[in-house]
């Protein structure tokens, strides 16, 4: 940890690492290591006594939330209290959300961006229907490595970005029922449980989905963008704070940067994305890895975040994202804070978790 960080009780932090290798996690792999930040931060405040500690059987309805604040990187929860960790079962239940229609393209959006934008779009769309993809088979993993950094700041506090570190997830293509979807490791200053494989869990058993996106269910999806679309507005739930629209981009975002996607159903989601309201472009974004791109971005003033997603700028390839804060009363922030950052480096299919995949070098673009 950086020298300029809070105090820490050690041992509260130390116990509650060791419980929270075995506990359950009520998230997609994605949406599971966009909180792991969250969740540690939790358990740095673990030793402050709460006058409202539940049981490990308290409902999420039940519960004092933990304090809000603007949200985590893609998307917000609003997170159980402390204690649930420390009893060996966090629990992170999902809130349900908004109803907005399924958006006419450009909807939203000034002319000259949503254009830039679009034509973009279509350009990564058309160079993802020219990528290989071998298909996944049910009992393999994609195992997806990358580089990241996120806030390590108090709960409340400043925002304070960590150190860069390594992540690998492998997730599971059995198609289910299953409550364990996948494994993640990190290694380096700042990561979660160092050199451990952290099972990715749900507390009900799930089948392939759009919590379980499996190859072979990307690969049944529909292909039309609007029909695509449509059904991602239906099966997304839209958390506290955030609109429709936020989620279902920010749920696009999960699977391009997650999974390995059979190329029709890649270029389907790259040209849904074009219908989604406030859906603009940078010139140039930074991943973690230092890789210059094209930026992707949609600003949500529900939430008051903004998403980027880069791309290489001659290949069209995904980079990474980065993900900021726009606003946050509370934290005295009035303009755009990085809040986290990552490079995806390698995507390939391996037999078994804890397996890296043989002869893979990190991915390489032009800067």
């Amino acid at each position: 940890m950086n020298a300029d960080h809070p105090p820490r009780a050690g041992s509260a932090r130390s116990a509650a690492e060791d419980l929270l290798a075995s506990a359950e996690w009520d998230l997609s792999p994605s949406r599971h290591l966009r909180h792991k930040e969250a969740l540690m931060q939790q358990i740095d405040r673990a030793h402050t006594p709460s006058p409202h500690t539940p049981s490990p059987h308290t409902s999420s309805t039940q519960m004092s939330p933990a304090p809000r604040r603007r949200r985590l990187p893609r998307p917000a929860l609003v997170l159980p209290a402390v204690s649930m960790a420390l009893a060996g079962a966090l629990f992170i239940t999902f809130s349900g959300g908004g109803h907005d229609s399924v958006p006419a393209a450009g909807a939203g959006t000034a002319p000259a961006e949503a254009n830039s934008a679009s034509v973009t779009l279509g350009r990564i769309a058309a160079a993802a229907m020219e990528t290989d993809a071998t298909p996944v088979k049910d009992g393999q993993f994609v195992y997806v490595e990358r580089l990241t950094r996120g806030n390590t700041g108090s709960f409340d506090g400043p925002v304070r970005l960590g150190a860069l570190h390594k992540q690998e997830v492998w997730t599971a293509q059995t198609p289910g029922p299953v409550t364990r979807t996948g494994w993640m490791r990190e290694t380096g200053e700042d990561a979660v449980m160092p050199g451990q494989e952290v099972p990715i869990e749900f507390t009900e058993p799930v089948r392939a989905g759009i919590d379980h996106p499996t190859y072979a269910w990307l690969a049944s999806l529909p292909t039309d963008p609007d029909a695509l679309l449509e059904l991602l507005y239906s099966r997304t739930r839209a958390e506290d704070g955030d609109s429709k629209h936020q989620a279902v981009f920010g749920r696009i975002g999960d699977l391009l940067s997650s999974t390995i996607m059979p190329p029709a159903t890649a270029s389907g989601l790259y040209k849904a994305v074009e219908r989604i309201p406030g859906v603009t472009q940078i010139p140039d974004a930074v991943d973690a890895a230092g890789r210059h791109g094209i930026g992707i971005t949609r600003e949500d003033a529900e939430s008051a975040t903004r998403d980027v997603w880069i791309f290489d700028k001659r290949t069209f390839a995904h980079l990474g994202s980065r993900s900021y804060i726009t606003r946050d009363e509370a934290r005295g922030i009035t303009t755009d804070t990085l809040y986290g950052i990552d490079a995806v480096m390698v995507r390939a299919v391996v037999d078994r978790h804890g397996e890296e995949p043989a002869g893979e070098e990190p991915a390489r673009t032009e800067s």
